[in-house]
């Protein structure tokens, strides 16, 4: 039996992936290295630590900062950002999403929210949603970032339901591998070949499609 949907954030819930991308091309080109849409895509769903990282490596100056200056570039990204997130409101929500976060009240489900973003609860709060939520996952919180399982079970545990008992909704590889390892009924949202290929159980074209009595159907029927 479902008790509890847990949702990934970015590219589920709203598109802020155009602010990260905004953000992380300034601070590569501020340190000469090129940065595009096609490698923007590979930072999706993973920690801002881990994008920085990979950043770095990919402009061939991986070891040409310390840790604390590493900091400094993360939080540099994360300020300008921020100042973007200011222009989301209600109407960037993705269609379906509020539909589904009714229904699922309506059903007593229990709703989480397990993003690698540390901006999840402001951005619920521009989009004027938080109330829906019973947790939001502080991906400082947990050890390992997705595609580790840590941040789903600790939102299951946070809203005290087995995984077994939780579907997880996702619009990255990373994040699909997630739930597949927290051992979750896996729901995922966009290029049909990724998310088949990450192992979702359900692929849906976009969050239109997600209505909850067709999410149970699927569950039951696995």
């Amino acid at each position: 039996m479902v008790k509890a949907v847990i949702f990934d954030l970015d590219g589920v819930i709203t598109d802020t992936a155009e602010l990260h991308f905004q953000a992380w091309k300034n601070l590569a080109n501020s340190i000469s290295i090129d940065f595009d849409h096609e490698f923007n895509e590979q930072l999706k769903g993973i920690s801002r630590m881990d994008s920085l990282n990979k950043i770095l490596n990919h402009g061939g100056a991986g070891n040409n900062y310390t840790g604390q200056e590493k900091i400094a570039l993360a939080t540099q990204k994360n300020d300008e950002y921020k100042s973007l997130l200011v222009n989301l409101k209600p109407e960037n929500i993705y269609p379906g999403i509020k539909e589904l976060l009714n229904a699922l009240k309506e059903d007593s489900m229990k709703i989480g929210v397990a993003s690698a973003s540390k901006n999840g609860p402001a951005i619920l709060n521009y989009l004027e949603i938080t109330h829906y939520f019973d947790t939001i996952v502080d991906p400082d919180s947990v050890q390992n970032g997705k595609p580790a399982p840590d941040i789903f079970l600790k939102a299951a545990d946070q809203l005290r339901v087995s995984p077994e008992e939780c579907i997880g909704i996702e619009d990255s590889e990373a994040g699909i591998e997630a739930i597949k390892k927290a051992g979750m009924f896996a729901v995922g949202v966009g290029t049909g070949e990724v998310m088949k290929k990450a192992g979702a159980n359900l692929v849906l074209v976009n969050t239109s499609e997600l209505v909850w009595s067709e999410l149970t159907s699927a569950v039951s029927i696995r």
